[in-house]
């Protein structure tokens, strides 16, 4: 069974969109796909989620929230606030492991960064990701300041024994200036794993037709795409 386990190294970095893309080139490269959700934070009953936002972006992909908690904070904090269970690591192992019984590829995507707290004993993304044993995908911005929350993030996963897959920048902009540029060489350095791909700035609002078809050119052949990082930066230069 392959699972991955979908962080970033803060809020809005992009994770939902790169998770959407992840499943789209996945599911051109005809391979079945679930998106787990431990925990979804602000938004209402009835609304529609981060795995919503998947589905309708990638298409035909299982998902499962265990949770929703209205306030837009911290799942352990939400929770608390809401006055219900938070979801504990154990419960996501479960999940996530009863959905690569039916799937190619399960992608459990977080709630802000790595180490953002699920409930009141402090566990984190990353006790899920190390009961499953699975690689973790980082998600980062792309300009100033993304060197050291990456490096931050890459430091705490070794700390525990757990696998960087690689690094996607979560929204590549259309006009990228000289941090965002040098970044693409110095991202890999800072998180000791190589860059998979950089999704263009916007790409959520694209039709999901459009969505779909461009996925894997933002990605790079680990994650079924076709994304080259060493062509990509010459692009950037020219």
């Amino acid at each position: 069974m392959t699972i991955t386990v979908v962080t970033g190294t803060n809020t809005d970095v992009g994770k939902t969109v790169v998770t959407a893309a992840i499943a789209a080139a996945a599911l051109a490269a005809r391979r079945t796909i679930a998106v787990l959700k431990p925990a979804q934070t602000g938004v209402a009953p009835g609304e529609p989620g981060d795995v919503a936002e998947v589905q309708r972006l990638a298409g035909q992909v299982t998902g499962l929230e265990l949770a929703r908690f209205p306030d837009p904070l911290a799942p352990a904090t939400a929770a608390r606030r809401a006055g219900r269970a938070p979801v504990r690591p154990r419960e996501a192992e479960r999940a996530a492991t009863r959905l690569a019984g039916d799937h190619d590829l399960v992608l459990v995507e977080g709630a802000g960064g790595l180490l953002v707290q699920l409930d009141e004993a402090g566990s984190t993304l990353a006790d899920v990701a190390g009961l499953l044993a699975a690689p973790v995908l980082l998600v980062v911005q792309a300009g100033l300041g993304t060197l050291n929350v990456t490096a931050l993030t890459a430091e705490a996963l070794r700390a525990r024994g757990l696998r960087c897959q690689g690094v996607v920048i979560g929204s590549w902009p259309a006009e990228p200036d000289l941090a965002a540029r040098c970044n693409l060489a110095d991202l890999p350095e800072a998180a000791g794993a190589p860059l998979l791909g950089a999704v263009p700035e916007g790409a959520g609002a694209l039709t999901p037709p459009d969505f779909r078809a461009a996925a894997p050119t933002w990605l790079a052949p680990e994650l079924d795409g076709t994304w080259n990082a060493t062509r990509f930066a010459a692009q950037q230069r020219s």
